[in-house]
């Protein structure tokens, strides 16, 4: 091997390495993410059980059976609500299904103009 080809070998061999170092760094970040992600949604599960009643919550994972993204936009929005001290009492189900309707998307209507 020539000098040029050394040098070329040599920077393929370092530039492998600090790809391996990433890879095991990015794995231990990737799990750490995970863990908090695991935490943070034992969090919300235990303050949606403190404010929720039974029917409420058995409303709440009915609609997340239907639409998952819906459901977890109605539980966000519960869980803001009760961190930020704005729920006096327990949700139960007839609010369950109040607070549905009021945060359930408009149908999209489709208006044609003709000029």
């Amino acid at each position: 091997m020539s000098g040029s080809e050394e040098d070329i070998e040599e920077l393929r061999k370092q530039k492998l390495e600090q790809l391996k170092e990433q890879q095991q760094g990015g794995g231990q970040n990737e799990e750490a993410r995970q863990a908090q992600q695991e935490q943070a949604e034992a969090q919300k599960s235990a303050v949606l059980r403190q404010n929720l009643t039974d029917g409420a919550r058995q409303r709440l994972n009915s609609v997340k059976m239907s639409k998952p993204e819906f459901g977890e936009q109605v539980e966000q929005q519960v869980f803001a609500l009760a961190r930020s001290g704005r729920l006096g009492d327990k949700i139960d189900e007839d609010q369950m299904r109040e607070l549905l309707q009021e945060l359930k998307p408009d149908k999209k209507s489709f208006d044609i103009k003709r000029r």
